[in-house]
């Protein structure tokens, strides 16, 4: 067996504790309400954390109704950026939400910092999601610990931290599949793609975690790890999308939501890959994309999709 795959037994697990700062568990849910919240964020919200519709240039391929039987084992709920549309995006609390509601993925974004530091973290700079400004790759790891990320979303969280890495391993059972969208540019990939699979490795979670990102990026990663199972993100519709992806190693789709039709999900099918597109958070677009076939969706609402699935007509 390669000793980096052995299992990872924490005896000194960090353990933070996921609730609200009052010491009630922050669930998302008003008392007796079946419907997430919707916190009202901050202004500076990224726009790709919101409510996601169906493409309507894609209106040849939307379903009348969601086929079942498309679906060979059950769709996989994939929190974007943990449960994101109800707590601050990457962070703790963020993560003990989709652990609590059961999901089967989370996908969680890694940048590197000015001294190394593999922090979660989805833009190129901490403005959006924190009291501080400047970009990633110039701050060091303690600088960007030291903001709050979490009055941005809501005055609730005030207080609320990045992680690094190693953290999120450690806050996310090893049962939770890991989607890690690894941000890469020329500067540092050379860097982080091999020290994010090193990482992963060491935590003993390369058996049940993919790396999301850049065909370069993924590329760089195999060279490290030529095992590790990679997925090709893509926004934009090309007809080689797929074949490119098979090309590289992918078995592992994650297209737009907007791209994604039943065609490219029974081409990818047909190539033994699976397809989880980004993301969903309407329940229109959500039937549409499990009307398409796909194995799983990425939702900033996982509550919601698990709702949609456990309906009589789902």
């Amino acid at each position: 067996m390669d000793p980096r795959r052995r299992p990872h037994h924490r005896a000194h697990r960090v353990r933070r504790r996921l609730c609200g700062h009052s010491g009630e568990t922050r669930t998302g849910l008003r008392p007796g309400s079946e419907r997430p919240v919707q916190i009202r964020p901050g202004p500076r919200r990224d726009p790709q954390v919101s409510q996601a519709g169906a493409s309507p240039d894609q209106s040849s391929e939307l379903p009348g109704a969601v086929c079942p039987e498309t679906h060979k084992r059950p769709l996989a709920v994939v929190a974007h950026r943990g449960a994101s549309g109800t707590h601050p995006e990457n962070t703790a609390v963020a993560f003990a939400e989709a652990v609590r509601l059961g999901v089967e993925s989370i996908e969680l974004d890694v940048h590197r910092s000015a001294d190394g530091g593999l922090l979660l973290i989805h833009d190129g700079t901490v403005d959006r999601t924190s009291d501080g400004s400047g970009r990633v790759a110039g701050l060091t790891t303690a600088e960007i610990l030291a903001l709050d990320a979490g009055s941005w979303f809501d005055a609730t969280f005030s207080g609320e931290r990045f992680l690094v890495f190693e953290e999120a391993l450690d806050l996310i059972p090893d049962a939770v599949r890991l989607n890690v969208h690894v941000k890469a540019y020329d500067h540092d990939r050379q860097l982080v793609a091999p020290e994010v699979v090193d990482v992963l490795a060491a935590a003993g979670r390369l058996d049940n975690a993919f790396m999301a990102a850049d065909e370069a990026t993924l590329v760089c990663a195999r060279q490290r790890e030529p095992s590790l199972e990679v997925c090709n993100l893509s926004v934009t519709p090309a007809d080689d999308y797929v074949a490119r992806s098979e090309r590289i190693g992918c078995r592992i789709l994650q297209p737009g939501h907007g791209m994604t039709t039943k065609a490219l999900v029974d081409d990818a099918h047909a190539r033994g890959m699976e397809v989880n597109p980004f993301f969903a958070d309407e329940t229109e677009e959500m039937l549409r994309l499990i009307g398409c076939g796909v194995d799983g969706i990425l939702t900033n609402l996982p509550e919601r999709l698990q709702q949609l699935l456990q309906a009589p007509t789902a």
